[in-house]
């Protein structure tokens, strides 16, 4: 039986290894494309379609500029990785809104440093983690056992945003706390496997390769839920790492504990992280590989903020 057009992008997906959001994200778009041209197949539809569905979501839909490329990433990823179209040279003429590049907001270290005294337990230690090696949330979520080498000082972050490993290296500030919450993981790991569960989510095909690796502490979040939940791919009842939602609430109300009024949401930390490394002197290709930035432009906005930054050294006339 011939598969649907849907259930191959999810196969495809799954295949370049997307992260669960982004298949939800890809399959939304791709089906609401799809029903806007009244269920005509895509290869069926050309450069004409996907401007009018753009500029639909543009003009009627008011969407905004992140989320009209989000849905133009879907449409990309269907004729190029599903169909084999390569639409990137039809020039699409949609109106399509350009994103603003905003500077980004930072906290000063005083400020950091009221957000976690705010915070407790394993929020509090993944904030640090987040400012004291300039993480993404994801990164710190997906985290495992393996990943921390206290004997090097060192952390390892693996397949990231940009697909790029890197190695950073371990706040001495922290060490004894991840050492603490690493004997608690296995501890519930432990408890996890008498009770018939204690498997992992492992990526790509290691799983197949390795069948019993599931299991192994090594590969435990270390930033585990408290409750079993259900694999949403698979079925497989498993303990996730902890969930996005759980540790934004929880960042938000140190901030208001903190009497902070900047908007700030988990990714300061790491905007804060690379401005402060700027401020003290590190060079900016060794804050682009710690971030893991494919290009050093990326980097640069950071020396935007520094300078804005710096205007505080000019005084207003009001003061002279």
């Amino acid at each position: 039986m011939k598969k649907k057009l849907l259930d191959v992008v999810r196969d495809k997906i799954r295949f370049k290894h997307y992260s669960i959001s982004t298949e939800k994200t890809y399959i939304f778009w791709i089906k609401h494309y799809i029903f806007f041209h009244q269920k005509r197949h895509p290869l069926n539809l050309g450069k004409k379609e996907i401007e009018d569905f753009l500029t639909f979501l543009a003009v009627t839909k008011k969407v905004s500029p992140t989320t009209q490329n989000q849905a133009f990433s879907a449409l990309l990823f269907l004729y190029r990785e599903v169909l084999g179209v390569d639409i990137s040279t039809w020039n699409i003429q949609a109106l399509r809104a350009q994103e603003r590049k905003h500077i980004p907001v930072v906290l000063t270290i005083d400020e950091v440093k009221k957000v976690i005294l705010n915070m407790k337990g394993l929020y509090q230690l993944m904030v640090k983690l987040m400012y004291g090696c300039g993480l993404r949330m994801s990164e710190v979520q997906n985290i495992r056992i393996k990943d921390i080498d206290f004997g090097f000082d060192k952390i390892y972050i693996w397949d990231s945003k940009s697909l790029k490993d890197r190695t950073l290296p371990l706040p001495h500030k922290i060490k004894d706390e991840l050492k603490i919450q690493i004997e608690k993981v296995k501890e519930l790991h432990q408890k996890d496997l008498q009770d018939g569960f204690g498997s992992v989510y492992i990526p790509y095909a290691l799983e197949k390769k390795y069948p019993k690796s599931k299991f192994e502490t090594k590969w435990q979040y270390v930033f585990p839920m408290d409750s079993i939940s259900t694999d949403p791919r698979s079925g497989e009842q498993r303990r996730h790492h902890m969930l996005d939602a759980t540790l934004s609430r929880n960042i938000k109300n140190a901030v208001i504990k903190s009497h902070i009024d900047k908007r700030v949401t988990s990714h300061i930390f790491r905007h804060s992280y690379a401005t402060h490394l700027l401020q003290n002197g590190t060079d900016i290709r060794s804050i682009q590989e710690l971030l893991g930035h494919k290009s050093v432009e990326t980097t640069m906005i950071y020396t935007h903020v520094v300078k804005e930054l710096n205007k505080n050294e000019i005084k207003s006339p009001l003061d002279f």
